[in-house]
């Protein structure tokens, strides 16, 4: 059985913040509805995958997914633990917004089942927090997690951005201090991306915000992995540090380019190399799924040639590619055609060739995707 990865998208939120492009709808209207149509997206997918996967991981986005009962997210799971074969000790993670939760909503939460939780604080600088229309403050954000690690969570994440418009260095250094300080186990952190459709790029577009120069950016991302990797943080992904032992294995199927699928609005899915992806309309996907019990809005077939790429970019950005699984999967013409390109690299310490091991350095992250293109 192939390992595979289940995502659930849950769209409700209670607010939209400046820089979001994920789909998601401010609205109480529906919930149930919405329940009733991931539990029959569910008995669609157990039909065609379920004899041929073995489900390790399911993680629940957003959204706001704390904005739900902890029963509502239990359904879904004993859902899905009916109707797929899954792992023993499954990670089971939901995001969540400081602010959204209090102590007794996690404790409920960590009794329906779930056993990670990610935790969106992006800073704890109130003026940061203001910028980036955040419901929370510093506070919150804090006793969030103090609260969820009271209640029984040991593997706690949190997210954070970096290089936001006259953030100093020295702000940065903080929000990262403060992060390592708390009991956590995981830490994603992320440049500011300008997205299109989004408050934040019509504030840019209108002058009414200034973004900070690249150059700028990476610096603030080598102060990133230096100070993580001090404080017991190991890089494992462009933006992503655990503590050794807890690395995320949902978003490990992505970067291993194992199958998933993505259930609910705007959700995608990877299978035996076809990618499709879902209607974001809640309105068009409750229709869709009513009438044929999917809502698939289009899907793709990846070729061999696009394979190859995908498998060297998601490797690239996070343990690096494993020459021999390499071979085994798409032969060596990769790997002859790259020499004195790998070669370079190596000379300039932007990679590590050991091993039969191809893994970016701290230098080689910073400029990841520079390196992806010429690969390309």
């Amino acid at each position: 059985m192939k390992e595979t990865a289940i995502y659930v998208h849950i769209p409700f939120c209670d607010h939209k913040c400046i820089y979001c492009d994920f789909y998601s709808i401010i609205t109480t209207d529906n919930i149930s509805s919405y329940k009733v149509a991931l539990e029959k997206e569910i008995d669609f997918y157990s039909s065609l995958y379920s004899k041929e996967s073995r489900i390790t991981s399911i993680y629940f986005g957003g959204g706001t997914p704390s904005l739900m009962e902890p029963c509502y997210l239990n359904e879904i799971i004993n859902r899905i633990k009916k109707k797929f074969t899954v792992s023993d000790n499954p990670e089971i993670t939901m995001e969540t917004n400081p602010g959204t939760v209090n102590k007794e909503k996690l404790k409920d939460f960590l009794n329906s089942g779930i056993n990670r939780i990610s935790i969106g604080i992006q800073s704890f600088k109130e003026e940061e927090l203001k910028f980036l229309t955040r419901i929370h403050d510093k506070a919150t954000a804090i006793n969030t997690v103090m609260n969820a690690s009271e209640v029984g969570f040991k593997n706690i994440s949190v997210d954070l951005i970096f290089n936001l418009p006259g953030q100093s260095k020295e702000t940065w250094t903080n929000n990262l201090k403060i992060a390592a300080s708390l009991p956590i186990q995981h830490i994603s952190a992320y440049s500011l991306i300008l997205e299109k459709g989004t408050i934040l790029n019509k504030m840019v577009l209108d002058g009414k915000v200034i973004l900070q120069e690249d150059d700028y950016d990476a610096d603030l991302y080598e102060i990133t992995i230096d100070y993580l990797e001090q404080k017991g943080f190991l890089q494992y992904e462009v933006s992503n540090f655990a503590r050794p032992g807890y690395e995320c294995l949902h978003n490990n199927a992505y970067w291993r380019y194992r199958n998933y699928l993505g259930l609910g609005t705007s959700a995608h899915s990877f299978i035996n190399n076809k990618r499709w992806w879902n209607f974001s309309s809640l309105k068009m996907y409750n229709a869709s799924i009513e009438s044929k019990g999917s809502a698939e809005a289009s899907h793709e077939f990846i070729s061999q040639e696009n394979n190859i790429d995908e498998y060297i970019m998601l490797a690239m950005r996070s343990y690096g590619i494993d020459l021999c699984d390499l071979e085994m999967k798409f032969g060596n013409k990769w790997i002859e055609r790259n020499k004195k390109y790998l070669k370079l690299l190596s000379d300039n310490n932007l990679i590590i060739n050991r091993n039969n091991w191809i893994k970016l350095t701290k230098r080689g992250y910073a400029i990841c995707d520079e390196i992806i293109a010429k690969f390309l």
